[in-house]
């Protein structure tokens, strides 16, 4: 069997970093965020990071409130104190909404 080559420490700690956001993992992804200071990725990047992982978790929840409102027969939830820009994909889709700053998230 052929090894595959691992991948960098920095895209392991980014994938972590953004998993642990999106997921509302209660460690924040904290741990990754340092070591990605150190190895001294440029905060831009990081920011998008977090930026993408932020949209994502947000758009899955404004998704599954819509679902669970449509199915309990409910107006829909108030608005969140950060709206997010309107979705116009359905729920089995697989796209996802740009972030607010025009990041891609897929």
């Amino acid at each position: 069997m052929i090894e595959q080559p691992q991948l960098h420490t920095t895209i392991v700690s980014m994938v972590s970093l953004a998993a642990g956001i999106a997921s509302r993992h209660p460690d924040m992804g904290l741990c990754q965020l340092d070591r990605l200071r150190q190895a001294g990725v440029p905060e831009h990047q990081i920011d998008a990071v977090i930026e993408i992982a932020r949209h994502i978790r947000d758009e899955a929840s404004e998704k599954l409130d819509t679902a669970f409102d449509e199915k309990a027969g409910k107006q829909a939830s108030e608005p969140a104190s950060r709206p997010l820009p309107t979705l116009n994909v359905s729920m089995g889709d697989g796209c996802c909404t740009p972030t607010p700053s025009g990041q891609s998230c897929c």
